[in-house]
């Protein structure tokens, strides 16, 4: 006799077929919305710019563009901002490991005001801050006029830029490096003390590899931020060319001449020297968290 009610184990094994094929309710609501947003103003506010800029730089075809990156004043442009930003990187990466590390690790009158002025230079309009740079280390500055003694010159020279590129990016290290330099687990450097491990070893083999990935990423936006500084630049480094002119000063030169495609170039090279820095620097995260801490 056939029954027209579904059996137990019919049920049993219909059920979680149904409930599998449930799709789970999106965490974030009006995704299609929100993403659609986001995708415009991306494309507004970054594709469109960058788009205009290369397609202005290809109507000059490649002798033109050859012509404009190879002339003497603008490879010595080049030469100037390269040189000026490695500086302030190489002393943001060791100032600014050492700074997180102060932040982190200790515990000292005054440590929620040295924090919250870490992150000034993001708030300062970088045009203030070349002029109060520009004060103090000019010659008759309070630190310029003890360095002038010393026959040292900030101010209108390479030092004077490679200063103020880092005072604006030093926040980038800080910033990166201090939120997994706070993760980390304690357990790790006391079971290498306890195996007999000094200070500098326990650094070099615990604390700093699994910081590596953070402090790679700081220092190359902070290299980044500096081949792209201007208005801390333009006031303490003295505008010479083939001296201490920097690319970004060159490239409003040019605007000001009206030659836009010259200065299109110009800004699509350097954009493009700092794209290929970031995907670089990427990849070898990517590397480093599969081999080095994988142990694959």
């Amino acid at each position: 006799m056939h029954s027209s009610q579904t059996s137990p184990r019919a049920f049993e094994s219909s059920a979680p077929r149904r409930l599998w094929s449930r799709r789970p309710a999106s965490v974030i609501p009006g995704f299609r919305l929100s993403f659609g947003l986001t995708v415009t103003y991306l494309t507004l506010i970054v594709l469109l710019p960058i788009a205009a800029l290369v397609l202005k730089t290809a109507d000059l075809g490649l002798a033109g563009y050859w012509a404009i990156m190879s002339s003497p004043r603008t490879l010595a442009a080049f030469r100037v901002t390269f040189t000026t930003a490695a500086v302030a990187t190489v002393f943001n990466a060791v100032y600014g490991l050492a700074l997180a590390w102060v932040l982190v690790r200790y515990d000292f009158p005054g440590k929620r005001l040295l924090d919250a002025l870490v992150d000034v230079p993001f708030a300062l309009p970088t045009a203030v801050a070349g002029l109060a740079l520009t004060t103090l280390f000019a010659t008759n500055g309070w630190f310029g006029a003890p360095l002038a003694a010393w026959d040292i010159k900030v101010a209108y020279a390479p030092a004077g830029i490679a200063c103020a590129m880092a005072f604006t990016s030093i926040p980038f290290v800080v910033r990166t490096v201090q939120p997994v330099l706070e993760d980390l687990e304690p357990e790790l450097e006391e079971a290498a003390a306890t195996l007999g491990a000094s200070d500098g070893r326990i650094f070099r083999s615990v604390i700093f590899p699994a910081l590596f990935p953070a402090f790679l990423a700081g220092s190359s936006l902070a290299f980044a931020r500096s081949l792209g500084e201007f208005g801390a630049v333009v006031f303490i480094a003295g505008n010479l060319p083939f001296r201490t002119e920097i690319v970004a000063l060159l490239a409003f030169i040019r605007i000001e001449e009206y030659d836009y495609p010259a200065a299109a170039a110009i800004a699509v090279t350097l954009l493009a020297v700092a794209f290929v820095m970031l995907v670089t620097v990427n990849l070898i995260q990517a590397w480093h968290q599969r081999y080095a801490l994988g142990g694959n």
